[in-house]
């Protein structure tokens, strides 16, 4: 298996509760509630650990409240190569409804030293030969600038190691200018950096196929129930996910990219890569947390996801199949 690095500057204590619908300023009580240490690239991490990969997790952590992160890095066999710096991480409220609604309540977290981005590249070090692949992923904290997380994406390519990144915003914007090797927007995210809305297939492959124009190799469109749209050098691919019933979507994103990196790290074909993928994001959606690529019917999400060469046409419809 392959040696991955995944690096989050926001990382979070998401507290988790699963409950009926919501009736706002009344008392509401939860079916359960879970505190779990988190963050995008945190998330990637367990999941490509799951996978059999060799993984480090790195970042900014807030030294107040690291022990349930220190715990987790044990437990989840992650190397820890993160930064502490004061303050305390920010705490998310994560709230799921049994119609499938998720509501994000997410807190403030540390302010970022002056000092951070250089104290994080030493505490990386030389990465040439150390790594497979590295992820970038989350959230900026408050003082941190685009700028600098551009140049921990230099950082990995200046030493020839495919880097992925997964975030949004100014962060998004200063990240692809320094071209990663992969990009996984969801369509919110995608609409916001096209600057108008996605209301078709037509228009998330062609703001897709806009990013690829810049020099991003591989762009990966998370569109939720609707599945994933892969723009890849290879080919293009649409996914149709498994039926499942969705819990909390939370963890799915990071689930699909973890996937997504696993694959291509073991060279698989790309229908196999894609499919893969997307069953383990719909796994993950049924319950809260990351993915499970050990669940008992995994095998067979994988066999219901169905996997097309996405080849766009005049007049196909928004599915991406030819209109009867």
């Amino acid at each position: 298996m392959a040696r991955v690095l995944t690096i989050t500057l926001n990382p979070a204590l998401d507290l988790n509760a699963e409950t009926d619908s919501i009736r706002l300023g009344n008392v509401n009580r939860s079916r359960s509630t879970r505190l779990e240490a988190a963050g995008k690239g945190i998330n990637l991490g367990r999941v490509l650990s799951r996978l059999g990969h060799t993984v480090t997790v790195s970042g900014l952590l807030g030294e107040i409240n690291a022990a349930p992160f220190d715990r987790l890095f044990s437990s989840d066999i992650l190397a820890d190569h993160f930064v502490r710096i004061p303050g305390q991480n920010r705490i998310n409220v994560k709230i799921a409804e049994g119609d499938g609604r998720v509501t994000d309540l997410n807190g403030p977290g540390f302010d970022v030293p002056a000092d951070a981005l250089d104290r994080l590249k030493a505490r990386l070090g030389n990465l040439n030969n150390r790594f497979d692949a590295v992820a970038i992923a989350g959230s900026l904290p408050v003082g941190f600038p685009p700028e600098a997380l551009a140049e921990l994406v230099t950082l990995a390519r200046e030493a020839d190691i495919p880097v992925w990144l997964d975030t949004s915003g100014a962060g998004l914007t200063a990240g692809l200018k320094v071209l990663p090797d992969g990009i996984k927007p969801n369509t919110e995210e995608l609409a916001e950096w096209a600057g108008h809305p996605l209301e078709s297939l037509d228009a998330i492959a062609e703001a897709g196929r806009s990013l690829q124009a810049t020099g991003i190799a591989n762009v990966v469109i998370s569109m939720g129930e609707k599945g994933v749209l892969w723009l890849s050098p290879k080919g293009n691919w649409q996914a149709s996910p498994p039926p499942v019933t969705a819990t909390s979507t939370v963890c799915a994103g990071d689930t699909l990219l973890a996937g997504m990196i696993h694959g291509l790290l073991e060279r698989h074909h790309p229908e196999q890569v894609l499919s893969t993928a997307t069953a383990l994001s719909a796994e993950c959606v049924r319950h809260i947390g990351v993915g499970d690529p050990m669940a008992d019917d995994f095998t067979q999400l994988i066999q219901q996801t169905r996997v097309t060469l996405f080849t766009p046409w005049p007049g196909h419809n928004n599915n991406g199949e030819m209109p009867s």
